[in-house]
């Protein structure tokens, strides 16, 4: 069984498979199933989760009914050290993985110690960042059983941070794997000016219906649904909209991630790693002050 900490920092939140036999290795070293991740980091390809800088931040975890996801949804609201309220603060929102919560995204990946740090360290002002729920196999887009997490953060978060003293007349939105994906979508579907800036970490894009449904039977309702939700479709509506995009180069998704580069030249990089937090957290502060600094930059 996966453990946990495996499940949100490596492979599984692909629906990894387990690979066996000389004929399965090599189709891992082609990219053709998610198992490469599990594999990659058994031959040394995969570097080790860092440990988390020192100082924590402040988290708050508030709960409401969404009519969007139709049912109860976390958000977990993270500050810098020394913040202890909302008001006045510019947002990003923190879009989890498959299998992953608003919770899971938050205290898995540290972000209240990383936002401490880049806004110690880095000269970015302070903001928030807010880990959502967004359901464990939704890919952050409408399904056809009406449940629409994209617009729960549309319309319930952003105008309940804005309740409470949020500015969120801009916002920013970050993502991991399922959560990167989506984290470009949002931006597509807000755009410029709104979206102030946007970074997806490892995405996960597939090339076809066939192959998502190879991977996750979840990801898409069908082909129509994968075609509507096409984030390389809709790369002409990122116009104005500052955007980052890392994976690492042993990433089951690096070829969709580079097709995406090339297209898109956005900043941030292809660089060595797999799809784990031992590639995701090194590029976490890097990352943040990109989006603090266009946060505050209009």
């Amino acid at each position: 069984m996966v453990s946990r900490r495996a499940f949100l920092f490596g492979g599984a939140g692909l629906g990894a498979v387990a690979v066996a036999g000389g004929v399965g290795a090599v189709l891992v070293e082609e990219d053709v199933l998610p198992g490469k991740v599990a594999f990659d980091r058994a031959i040394g390809r995969c570097g080790s989760v860092p440990s988390p800088p020192g100082t924590p931040g402040v988290v708050q975890t508030q709960t409401f009914s969404s009519r969007r996801r139709g049912t109860d949804v976390t958000a977990v609201v993270v500050l810098p050290a020394g913040v202890t309220s909302l008001r006045g603060l510019p947002v990003v929102v923190a879009l989890h993985g498959n299998g992953g919560t608003g919770v899971s995204a938050a205290s898995g990946l540290r972000l209240d110690r990383y936002l401490t740090e880049v806004v110690r360290t880095r000269g970015v002002p302070p903001f928030a960042l807010v880990a959502v729920d967004g359901g464990p196999s939704s890919y952050w887009h409408r399904r056809a059983s009406g449940e629409d997490p994209l617009g729960m953060i549309v319309d319930e978060l952003l105008p309940r941070l804005r309740r409470q003293g949020a500015s969120t007349d801009r916002f920013g939105v970050i993502g991991w794997s399922m959560g990167g994906y989506g984290a470009l979508l949002l931006a597509e579907t807000v755009g410029a000016p709104r979206m102030a800036a946007a970074v997806a970490s490892s995405p996960a894009l597939f090339p076809s219906y066939d192959n998502a449904r190879r991977t996750n039977r979840q990801a898409f309702d069908d082909a129509a649904d994968f075609a509507r939700n096409d984030v390389f479709a809709g790369l002409g509506r990122l116009k104005g909209v500052p955007t980052r995009v890392d994976c690492g180069t042993s990433d089951p998704f690096a070829p969709m991630v580079r097709k995406l580069r090339t297209r898109l030249r956005p900043e941030g990089a292809m660089s060595g790693g797999c799809h784990d937090g031992a590639f995701w957290l090194p590029h976490l502060p890097d990352q943040l002050a990109f989006l603090g600094g266009h946060l505050h930059t209009r």
